[in-house]
């Protein structure tokens, strides 16, 4: 599975470069803090439940959780789905935080 640092990705969307960012939290949790992704639940992405992001397909899509087990669940099931490259954040919403506040 790829992976991304909180830097790598922060950098990126300073620059303000077009990013497809998924967030697998429930929606409590993406209500307290976000940085930005679209809310789709892991159990909704268990369920099939991602029509909304099925052009997301031939694009890196950057999946984020709490702490990066979550997001590493729901890019490997966007894998076994035919989207070519999710991409983990490491550590999650919890680095991020740790890196730079929130």
């Amino acid at each position: 599975m790829d992976k991304i640092t909180v830097e790598e990705l922060k950098q990126r969307m300073d620059a303000g470069e077009e990013l497809y960012i998924l967030d697998v939290r429930e929606p409590y949790e993406h209500e307290e803090f976000n940085i930005g992704g679209k809310l789709i639940p892991l159990g909704e992405i268990r369920a099939m439940m991602i029509d909304e992001i099925e052009d997301w397909k031939d694009k890196e899509v950057i999946v984020y959780c709490r702490s990066g087990n979550r997001s590493g669940q729901a890019c490997q099931l966007l894998e076994a789905y035919g989207f070519i490259r999710p991409r983990n954040l490491e550590g999650g919403i919890l680095r991020w935080k740790e890196k730079f506040g929130g």
